[in-house]
């Protein structure tokens, strides 16, 4: 079980919360289990969610485990550049 923080938007998609617990070994089964419980984040999911580890962004590693107790925080990735 990790402890997961919803940045910005995506706590309001997922019912106003900013904190979840998952059980998950990865990034992809962390999305998927994200999706299942919460179908509004699913859109964005799909688009792309930076993941910060203990401060380091994986953006397209859904292979990158998350180990227990780390620090983890999801983060709508911005357009524009």
């Amino acid at each position: 079980m990790v402890e997961v923080t919803l940045w910005g938007s995506l706590g309001a998609l997922a019912g106003g919360k900013s904190k979840v617990e998952i059980e998950a070994k990865d990034i992809r089964e962390l999305f998927r289990k994200l999706a299942e419980q919460y179908p509004g984040l699913e859109p964005l999911i799909e688009k792309g969610i930076a993941v910060a580890i203990d401060g380091t962004i994986y953006r397209d590693t859904w292979s990158k485990e998350l180990p227990q107790g780390a620090e983890i925080f999801l983060l709508p990735r911005l357009a524009g550049g």
